[in-house]
């Protein structure tokens, strides 16, 4: 077997926590503590994550996602295989070195995603920049914590509390798409979900494409077109 190796460690901002970078032969995970937040060789729900929110905005013209978290890139990439050249795709991660580590030990994962023309990847806190974009993103693509909790870092709450998502409905245009990825299920913000007015549909999923490992959730909450007079 071969043995896991180190590969880097950084402190999350406004967290006093550590992020591990870690390899093993030809696989990376992050890890932080001990929990392992991700590992490049299980990427089928955060693929899901991606792909399914665009099937659900498959008629907007020149379509612009927001995705919370860089991660392994698996959401990015996903996204990118199936929207056409009009659209556009930010990418907001609050930790610099996760996208070091996507431009540097991550590279060959990461293909050409990181300069494709149609995504902008910021140093940015995503919960700042959901409160700045009124009426700006067709859709909006969660996978910071673990699920609809801060785990990083306490200031990820605004994402999912009831105040958080009445930032992220103003933050959609009519008919636009929350999407939050999460390890289990969470009966609590599925309550939330509507009491901010979304119209919300639940969708369990296994951890990899061959539909194998954990199961996992995904929420899809859809902003109400305005009544037709």
């Amino acid at each position: 077997m071969i043995p896991w190796l180190q590969i880097d460690t950084t402190r999350v901002p406004g967290a006093d926590v550590e992020l591990r970078l870690m390899r093993r032969g030809a696989e990376f995970s992050m890890m932080l503590g001990q929990n392992e937040l991700m590992n490049s060789r299980l990427s089928g729900s955060e693929e899901a994550l991606a792909t399914l929110s665009c099937r659900r905005i498959d008629g907007v013209k020149r379509p612009h996602l927001l995705i919370g978290g860089l991660g392994m890139g698996f959401t990015l990439r996903a996204a990118l295989a199936v929207l056409d050249a009009q659209a556009r795709i930010t990418v907001a991660e609050l930790v610099p070195a996760v996208i070091a580590w996507a431009r540097g030990p991550m590279a060959d994962i990461f293909g050409d995603s990181l300069t494709d023309p149609r995504a902008d990847i910021r140093e940015a806190d995503v919960v700042e920049m959901i409160k700045a974009s009124p009426s700006a993103f067709d859709a909006i693509l969660l996978d910071v914590d673990n699920g609809p909790e801060a785990l990083i870092r306490k200031a990820n709450d605004a994402l999912y509390d009831l105040k958080g998502l009445q930032s992220i409905r103003r933050a959609l245009r009519p008919g636009g798409i929350l999407a939050v990825w999460s390890s289990g299920p969470n009966p609590a913000f599925s309550k939330r979900l509507g009491a901010a007015d979304f119209e919300v549909n639940e969708v369990g999923l296994r951890a990899t494409a061959k539909r194998s490992g954990a199961h996992h959730v995904i929420w899809f909450a859809t902003k109400p077109l305005p009544a037709s007079r």
